[in-house]
C-alpha cells in the first residue's frame, strides 16, 4: 500500500489530504503530523488523514511520498528532523511559496537516496489553518514543480500523477524563474494589501472612514487576512525579487501621480491600457 505522509495539517496540508481522499485511491494510506496534537486528532476525525502520528519520524516511516506543508522558514528544521528516517526511493516535496531556498536546503540536508521535487500550488485562501481546508482548493490551479537535478524520472512521473489526482495542472519551472515570477504576481500583492490596511487603519479618522469602506477596499485588503507567519517567511526567503518588484511598482505609482498632476488625457489612456491588460489576462485565465 502506498503511504503518503503530510507534515503540517493547515490549509494546504489539510486540503491535500481531502483532495487525495476525494480521488478514492484504494491502495493509499495518508498519515499526518502536526506540531499541535489536537490539530492532528481533529484532522483524523474530519477524514483528512487515515492515521494521526504523535511523532514526526513515525509519520514518514514507510512513506513513499512525504509532503511538507508548513511555512517556508520552518521547512529547514523539518528536513533535518526527518532526513535520517526517510525510506530509500521516497519522494519528498513541499508546498512552500518560494523555491530557491527550499531547493538549497534539500540539497544540503536530505539523503541522496530520496527524490526531492519542490512544489508550489498556485492557490490559497485568506482563511488559514485546518478550518479553511477543502478538497476543491486545487481544482484547475497551476501546481509548480521544481525537481532536483538528480530526481528520477519515475519520481517525477509519480509526483505529476499526484498533482493531477488533486485536480491541479503540473507546471515544471526553474526555481529562480519561479521565485522572480511569483514575487510579482503573488508576493507583491500581499505587501500591497497589508500596506493599504496599515495606511488606512492607523489614520485618526479610520473609525468614521471604515464605514465607507466597501467592495473595493474589501477586495484589495483581502490578502492582509493571510497567515502572518507565512507572509513573513515568503518575504524573508525571496527578498531580492520582491524588493525589485516593489521598486518597479513604486515607479508606476509615481507615473500615475505625475499623470494626475498634469491632468491630461494620458491618465485616461493609462487606465484604458490597464483595463485592457486586466481583461485580456482574465479571459485567458477563465478560459
Amino acid at each position: 500500500m502506498e503511504r503518503v505522509a503530510i507534515i503540517g495539517l493547515g490549509l494546504m496540508g489539510g486540503s491535500l489530504g481531502l483532495a487525495l481522499k476525494r480521488a478514492r485511491v484504494t491502495d493509499m494510506e495518508i498519515s499526518g503530523f502536526s506540531r499541535n496534537p489536537k490539530t492532528a486528532t481533529r484532522a483524523l476525525s474530519l477524514g483528512v488523514i487515515d492515521k494521526a502520528e504523535a511523532e514526526i519520524t513515525a509519520a514518514v516511516e514507510r512513506a513513499s511520498v512525504v509532503i511538507i506543508a508548513i511555512p517556508v522558514l520552518a521547512i529547514r528544521d523539518i528536513m533535518q528532523q526527518i532526513a535520517a528516517h526517510l525510506p530509500a526511493q521516497c519522494i519528498v516535496t513541499d508546498t512552500g511559496s518560494t523555491k530557491m531556498q527550499v531547493m538549497n536546503w534539500a540539497q544540503d540536508l536530505l539523503p541522496a537516496t530520496v527524490d526531492f521535487i519542490g512544489g508550489h500550488p498556485m492557490t490559497g485562501k485568506e482563511i488559514s489553518g485546518l478550518d479553511g481546508a477543502e478538497a476543491e482548493l486545487f481544482n484547475g490551479c497551476v501546481y509548480c514543480l521544481t525537481p532536483k537535478s538528480n530526481a528520477s524520472s519515475e519520481a517525477v512521473q509519480s509526483m505529476t500523477r499526484l498533482v493531477r489526482l488533486v485536480g491541479a495542472n503540473p507546471l515544471f519551472i526553474d526555481p529562480a524563474e519561479h521565485d522572480n515570477f511569483v514575487a510579482a504576481v503573488s508576493h507583491l500583492p500581499i505587501l500591497l494589501s497589508a500596506a493599504l490596511v496599515s495606511a488606512t487603519a492607523t489614520n485618526p479618522s479610520w473609525t468614521e472612514m471604515s464605514k465607507l469602506a466597501a467592495t473595493g477596499y474589501r477586495d484589495l485588503s483581502r490578502l492582509a487576512l493571510g497567515d502572518p507567519e507565512m507572509s513573513r517567511d515568503i518575504c524573508l526567503t525571496n527578498q531580492v525579487n520582491i524588493i525589485n518588484w516593489m521598486d518597479h511598482y513604486i515607479e508606476e505609482l509615481k507615473r500615475y501621480r505625475r499623470l494626475m498632476s498634469e491632468g491630461g488625457e494620458e491618465l485616461m489612456e493609462a487606465f484604458l491600457r490597464a483595463q485592457q491588460a486586466r481583461r485580456k489576462w482574465l479571459q485567458k485565465h477563465q478560459g
